[in-house]
C-alpha cells in the first residue's frame, strides 16, 4: 500500500491530486498546521526522512521525497501520459516541474521569509524592500501568461500540449500560494494576468482535484510556515 504524508495547506496536495488523477489506491497519513503555522511534531516524527517534510510518499520500500520528484517517480512507475513520451512536451513539462520551486517559489519564498524574520528596527523598509524583490516574481508571472496565451491561440487550455499534465499539478500550487498571499503581486490587483487566473480555475475544476481536497480536507487559509 503506497502512504501518503500530507501536511495540510502544502504542496502536498499536489501528491494528493496525482493519487486521485491516477486512480492509484493509497493510506493517508495527514496533520493541520500547528498554532505556529509549522508541522505539528507528531506527524513529522512519522515522515520516514530526515527532515521530516510533506509531501513524503512510501511505495512498498520506495521512499520519496520533495513533490518534483514523487510526480515523476508516479507517472515513471504508472507510465502516465501526465508526462508525455515526445520529447519536446516531455522536456517542457519537466521544465515547469523544476520551474514550480525552483523559479517561482525560491523569488516568492525570499518575500515570504524577509517577512517573517526582518528585524523589528527594520520594518520600515519593507514595503520598498518587497517592492524591488517583487520584480522577479512580477517577470515569473509575466513568462506563465505569455506561455498560456500562446497556447490559447493554438487551441490549448493547459500549460503543455492539448491535455492537462503533470506541470500543471505541480505549476498548480505555486500559483495559488503566490497570489493567495500576496508574493509578489501586490498593487497589481485581479485581471493583469488573465490567462492565469483562468487556468488556476481552471485546475480547481479538475474533478480528481476535488476529490484530493475532498479526503484531505485541503485548504490554503490559515497561518503558513516552513
Amino acid at each position: 500500500m503506497l502512504t501518503l504524508y500530507f501536511l495540510n495547506s502544502s504542496r502536498a496536495i499536489r501528491i494528493a491530486w496525482l493519487l486521485e488523477e491516477l486512480g492509484l489506491e493509497y493510506e493517508l497519513v495527514g496533520a493541520d498546521r500547528a498554532p505556529n503555522g509549522q508541522a505539528p511534531p507528531g506527524l513529522k516524527s512519522q515522515i520516514p526522512v530526515p527532515l521530516g517534510k510533506s509531501p513524503t510518499i512510501k511505495d512498498d520500500l520506495v521512499v520519496v521525497t520533495e513533490s518534483g520528484a514523487i510526480i515523476e517517480y508516479l507517472c515513471d512507475k504508472t507510465s502516465s501520459p501526465l508526462i508525455p513520451t515526445d520529447p519536446q512536451q516531455r522536456a517542457n513539462v519537466r521544465q515547469w516541474l523544476h520551474a514550480a520551486e525552483g523559479t517561482f517559489m525560491l523569488h516568492a519564498s525570499a518575500i515570504l521569509y524577509a517577512r517573517w524574520n526582518i528585524a523589528e528596527e527594520a520594518k520600515g523598509t519593507m514595503v520598498d524592500m518587497e517592492e524591488r524583490m517583487s520584480k522577479n516574481v512580477v517577470n515569473d508571472m509575466n513568462w506563465l501568461e505569455g506561455e498560456l496565451k500562446a497556447q490559447k491561440a493554438r487551441g490549448c487550455v493547459w500549460i503543455v500540449g492539448d491535455k492537462m499534465s503533470a506541470a500543471d499539478i505541480q505549476m498548480q500550487f505555486s500559483i495559488e500560494f503566490m497570489l493567495e498571499r500576496k508574493l509578489g503581486n501586490k498593487g497589481h490587483g485581479e485581471g493583469r494576468w488573465p490567462q492565469v487566473e483562468a487556468w488556476l480555475q481552471r485546475t480547481k475544476e479538475v474533478e480528481s482535484y476535488q476529490r484530493a481536497v475532498k479526503r484531505t480536507g485541503y485548504t490554503l487559509s490559515g497561518n503558513f510556515k516552513q
